[in-house]
């Protein structure tokens, strides 16, 4: 009896800890674009940024309903945001230079 106890305790402890987990990141947590959607950000996106490479995709962004992440040419990443109906919101460079390895030439 005291072993299904223990086993059903554990069993109970786990998944309030996955519920947890879960509900820390919240339902649209770095979800990625899909579908018709990720083609208009897409585009939106690489349209403002003047060409490039999509590289990554979220939803539900802090500064905007899309983020998408653009590569350009040069190796330099833009994060761009954009809203529900695809307008772009405003843009980032991201602070790393491609360049900067870890070698101390």
């Amino acid at each position: 009896m005291r072993r299904i106890v223990f086993i059903a305790t554990v069993v109970a402890l786990a998944l309030i800890a996955v519920g947890i987990a879960i509900g820390a990141r919240g339902p649209d947590a770095e979800r990625p674009i899909s579908g018709t959607a990720l083609d208009r950000a897409s585009a939106a996106a690489l349209a403002h940024t003047g060409g490039g490479r999509v590289t990554e995709t979220e939803v539900a962004d802090e500064e905007g309903y899309y983020e998408v992440e653009v590569t350009l040419a040069d190796g330099r990443q833009v994060d761009v945001h954009l809203d529900r109906t695809f307008d772009v919101l405003g843009a980032a460079s991201d602070e790393e230079n491609p360049d900067d390895g870890d070698n101390d030439d």
